[in-house]
């Protein structure tokens, strides 16, 4: 794998950087997840409800080790470990590991080769810098929630956190760059990711609706299951018997399709739909039109007529559908595994295929510090008496 020679510092929480740490270990890195002794805070989640899975989808294949950065000789055994790593990457609050004294500026001098990845909210500069940032108050400072939802209704938040993932996922490819500069320059690189920046790029089709519309920019509108420029339609979720189907048109050829598979094939010489600029002006006929052809089918069966006619379409599915999916068992992008505290669970492999590689076998998520001997010991090379008196004086 890409990744088979990378060492990894994994100080990352919940799913902003436990995501990008979980990519890179799937890419063959040796990743080290260290947690406080009462572990992180996604760990501790697991007493409620269903919230231990998702530590368990974002922690497979890596180590588990447990450090008291709060001890000196704890923060020593960090230092110790990034003079062996490539990378350190966290996202606790901006400023947490400078009081620490294991911030960047401190550990480029240990190793001047590191990346040292920083996750967070806001960045660490500006004037929201130190805004306490979670996925959901991202949502709303980015202007997420403003376009979610229907306009006669309040803002709702996306459902997944997206914000967090988005953050994780250019944290990833922000640490790829940088060890890609490192080969060229044998030096190391702060790489740091802002949520709220990472997920503006995403709001391109709403910002182009709020931007375009007259000389001075309107609110930005709530547009339901519609585009969110509404620059396209149809673009809509539609009724059938059993559930909702999502259609989308983009171009002529496309409607021209859907027009046939609907057996209303006049309709492309209708002025009022004879291009797209005519159909968004009559956006509410189109998913008149489409709505009542839908609502006579069921969701599968309607699916299949429409692929027949190469219609962009999906059936609306909910979890259970999503978890037996045959497409993502078949390509081992969810993988049901026995998990030693949760059971048979689908856990995520990485969404990344190296050709050559088949995708890494799903190794469990370990118990709290269930490798500390391995990291601590066989790794860092503590000798047997000196891992035991980091045990007894509670640094591990």
């Amino acid at each position: 794998m890409p990744l088979k020679s990378l060492t990894v510092i994994d100080l990352g929480q919940i799913y902003n950087g436990s995501y990008a740490t979980f990519l890179m270990a799937m890419a063959g890195a040796r990743v080290i997840k260290i947690e406080p002794k009462s572990g992180e805070h996604l760990r501790r989640r697991a007493s409620v409800g269903g919230a231990a899975l998702p530590f368990a989808m974002l922690n497979s294949n890596k180590l588990s080790a447990t450090l008291n950065l709060k001890s000196e000789r704890g923060r020593e055994l960090l230092r110790q470990m990034v003079g062996r790593a490539d990378v350190l990457l966290e996202n606790f609050a901006p400023g947490t590991m400078d009081r620490l004294g294991v911030g960047w500026e401190q550990l480029q001098n240990v190793n001047p080769r590191l990346i040292y990845a920083s996750g967070s909210g806001y960045g660490l500069s500006g004037p929201y810098r130190d805004y306490p940032a979670m996925d959901l108050t991202v949502q709303a400072m980015a202007g997420v929630m403003s376009v979610t939802g229907y306009a006669d209704r309040p803002p709702v938040k996306a459902g997944p956190a997206i914000c967090d993932f988005f953050g994780g996922i250019h944290l990833y490819g922000g640490v790829m760059t940088a060890l890609v500069e490192r080969s060229l320059t044998n030096r190391g690189r702060l790489v740091e990711v802002s949520m709220q920046e990472a997920v503006y790029a995403s709001l391109s089709s709403n910002l182009g609706l709020f931007m375009g519309t007259a000389d001075t920019p309107l609110a930005p509108v709530r547009t339901g299951n519609r585009h969110g420029g509404l620059a396209e339609a149809p673009y809509n979720v539609y009724p059938t018997k059993d559930g909702y189907i999502a259609i989308i048109c983009v171009g002529e050829a496309h409607w021209k399709s859907l027009l046939n598979a609907i057996q209303r094939p006049e309709l492309a010489a209708d002025p009022r739909f004879v291009d797209l600029k005519a159909r968004v002006a009559n956006i509410d006929a189109v998913d008149e039109i489409v709505g009542a052809f839908t609502a006579g089918y069921d969701k599968e069966e309607l699916f299949q007529l429409l692929m027949r006619h190469r219609v962009a379409s999906a059936p609306v599915r909910d979890l259970n559908d999503v978890i037996h999916d045959p497409h993502m068992l078949a390509r081992r992008a969810i993988e049901w595994i026995d998990h030693p505290d949760l059971g048979k669970v689908p856990l995520p492999n990485s969404p990344m295929r190296y050709s050559g590689s088949a995708p890494l076998a799903i190794v469990p998520s370990r118990r709290l510090g269930e490798d500390n001997q391995a990291v601590y010991h066989d790794w860092l090379g503590i000798p047997k008496e000196g891992f035991e008196e980091l045990q007894a004086a509670g640094v591990i």
